[in-house]
């Protein structure tokens, strides 16, 4: 049977190795993010929701997810079960009300958005409490994969930051205490990447999934 590419990327995250990136990257953002059962969670450029139907199910929040891929929220809708919504609209105007949303999330979707500042502008206005980042990492192996001459496949047109570059996301916004890790050293999925997962520290530079988090002080 036909697939699109949404129900394809969706699909992606049930195989072996889609499975293990996604319980990796998940973990780290439920870590940083310390959400509090029922808080308003909000995850900017959602896609198929992998990420906002976790944050539900697992964290206890009510999620919401924001995407401008109306196939892409299809998919959610179809999957989504109680405490998750999807709504339609662009990073770089929330269709929400300031402040509505007690922590927000967005998981590599900055690095598709030409206007990154803008669009963490609107994250902050719309939160109360904390902010999750997901970025690519410039140093990393997956970079040197995948991200290299303009990227290729999924990553093409990316934007792959450092950590410097991730630390200055927040320079000049009402948002404090910035922290940064990282995850997925080995992106291969084998049983090495994830012995190595296991007991490199996230602190370490070289993960090619860099989580940033940061307080919203307005």
């Amino acid at each position: 049977m036909d697939t699109t590419p949404a129900e394809r990327y969706d699909a992606w995250y049930r195989t072996p190795r889609g499975a293990w990136i996604g319980d990796v990257e998940f973990a780290l953002l439920a870590r940083l993010l310390a959400a509090r059962s029922g808080e308003q969670l909000l995850d900017v450029g959602c896609g198929t929701g992998y990420f906002t139907r976790r944050c539900a199910r697992e964290l206890g929040v009510i999620a919401t997810g924001v995407d401008p891929d109306p196939a892409a929220l299809h998919v959610a809708s179809t999957q989504a079960g109680p405490g998750e919504r999807y709504v339609e609209g662009h990073a770089e105007r929330l269709p929400f009300a300031d402040r509505i949303f007690d922590c927000t999330i967005c998981v590599t979707a900055l690095c598709f958005i030409a206007d990154r500042r803008h669009a963490l502008r609107e994250m902050v206005r719309v939160t109360r409490r904390r902010i999750v980042l997901g970025l690519l990492n410039r140093a990393s192996l997956l970079y040197l994969q995948k991200g290299r001459g303009g990227g290729s496949g999924a990553y093409r047109g990316a934007r792959w930051h450092t950590r410097r570059e991730a630390f200055d996301l927040f320079a000049g916004l009402p948002a404090s205490d910035p922290v940064i890790r990282s995850a997925v050293f080995l992106p291969g999925g084998g049983a090495i990447a994830r012995a190595i997962e296991s007991f490199v520290p996230g602190r370490s530079a070289f993960g090619a999934f860099l989580a940033v988090a940061a307080d919203v002080t307005a």
